[in-house]
């Protein structure tokens, strides 16, 4: 116990060095880039999001459900870990308790990402290989019914960690701290259970996304009727493996920023860790909703607008 707590108080210090280095080295630009991108594309979704919720038939099919779900999702992630940003920069201390929900919420939504992209893939699916089962499949219920399930699997591995370092130090979590999700790793086995069951989430939504394309493209060949409908659900499929490259970013922050820890300069790594944190955390949330998001959204709206 008291090795533990001599660890954690050195990690605090060495980040707190670092951080050192930042606000007295690194230029307030770096800041306000991060929180101006976030801030655009939290208003981008944001419109996405009013645009899907506008209509009453987006608020019924699943796909547009899901779809909307991913929104939200990618909008409170980016607004936690900007909060997460700003709060190490200005070498904010908060309590225990409070890091621990931020982390079990921002650590389950990067995993939602990738696995939200999986359903998506299996609607899709069902409407090209079972269309006369379609409506009985996808109903609005089994929609709701799944993203329960997605925020059950994915807060598996952080909330254990949680409550691992909860009962091993319970007093602690009336203490203030800097919050990071290493803090909560207090066995070397909560490491390699977070990165296992990341592996086992990335294997699982690519052998999804690979296998409904497949299947896409079997179904286009033996139905030649509907090849504009097939071949709209492959590029559509084709845009969740994209999306699913960048969440694999997002999956490998921490092991990226862990490598980075290993460089001997402070202001290199403080230089590396706000790429990591831009172009590796922040640009695949701002980037996948509009992948998928602008082209569906554009799709879905031109019917309504001839029938105005």
């Amino acid at each position: 116990m008291a090795s533990t707590n001599q660890s954690s108080e050195g990690s605090a210090v060495v980040h707190q060095q670092m951080f050192k280095v930042e606000l007295n080295e690194g230029p307030l630009s770096k800041l306000v880039v991060s929180i101006l991108m976030s801030l655009l594309f939290m208003c981008i979704n944001s419109i996405m999001f009013h645009t899907l919720m506008s209509k009453p038939v987006f608020r019924e099919l699943p796909r547009y459900i899901l779809f909307a779900h991913m929104l939200c999702n990618d909008t409170v992630l980016m607004l936690l870990v900007s909060v997460l940003y700003v709060l190490s920069l200005n070498l904010q201390k908060i309590p225990k308790a409070v890091c621990s929900l931020i982390v079990l919420m921002s650590a389950t939504m990067v995993r939602i990402s990738a696995v939200n992209l999986g359903v998506m893939s299996l609607e899709c699916y069902v409407a090209i290989c079972f269309p006369l089962r379609h409506s009985e499949m996808a109903t609005q219920k089994m929609t709701v019914v799944s993203i329960a399930v997605m925020w059950v699997l994915c807060c598996i591995s952080p909330a254990i960690a949680i409550l691992y370092a909860l009962v091993q130090s319970p007093a602690s979590f009336k203490d203030s701290m800097f919050c990071t999700q290493q803090v909560f790793f207090m066995a070397p086995w909560q490491v390699t259970l977070f990165q296992g069951l990341n592996g086992f989430f990335f294997v699982a939504v690519t052998a999804i996304i690979f296998f409904t394309y497949i299947s896409v493209i079997v179904a286009a060949r033996s139905a030649s009727a509907e090849k504009d409908s097939t071949k709209k659900a492959q590029r559509t499929v084709l845009l969740h493996l994209g999306q699913l490259v960048l969440c694999l970013n997002s999956l490998l922050y921490g092991t990226i920023e862990r490598a980075l820890a290993m460089t001997s300069s402070s202001r290199l790594f403080m230089d590396l860790r706000y790429l990591n944190y831009l172009f590796v955390l922040i640009l695949p949330r701002c980037l996948s909703p509009l992948i998928y998001g602008l082209r569906r959204c554009c799709l879905a709206l031109i019917p309504l607008l001839c029938q105005v």
